[in-house]
């Protein structure tokens, strides 16, 4: 394949996902909404989740690919409706650390079980080689142009 026909190809992959990344926003605030939590709201609590401890803004914003002020107001949200608690941060004065509720905790574990259910849906019909083929490729992606 020539570099012509590779770079229309690499071309058709981004719109391809920038389409898939609108989609899976949608799919995302559907699952949420019985629970009033859109996508980047469940992005905030995943990030949480996944770390595992308390992460200052900034922390979370790396892992979800966002910028910190747009985290920041979810964050300030998510803590207005119990979803988010703030402790005091021992390395930094003025950056708290954010964890969840037990109500955030409650939350997730619900929208992680219907996720599941959802990605057996999703997947029927393809197989797991491909499934880990398109995951590193996507991953190659991604390194290349966070380089």
């Amino acid at each position: 394949m020539s570099t012509l026909q590779k770079s229309h190809v690499f071309t058709d992959i981004v719109l391809e996902v920038f389409k898939l990344g609108g989609s899976l926003v949608n799919a995302g605030d559907q699952m949420g909404a019985e629970y009033d939590i859109t996508s980047a709201r469940w992005k905030v609590l995943g990030a949480l989740f996944l770390a595992n401890s308390p992460q200052t803004v900034s922390q979370i914003a790396r892992a979800m690919g966002l910028t910190r002020q747009a985290v920041q107001r979810l964050v300030d949200a998510m803590h207005n409706d119990d979803l988010l608690q703030f402790s005091e941060n021992p390395d930094h004065k003025r950056a708290k650390l954010v964890s969840l509720t037990e109500s955030g905790r409650a939350v997730y574990a619900k929208l992680d079980k219907k996720q599941f259910q959802w990605a057996t849906e999703c997947t029927k019909g393809i197989t797991q080689a491909e499934l880990e083929t398109t995951l590193s490729v996507l991953k190659r992606i991604e390194k290349t142009l966070d380089h």
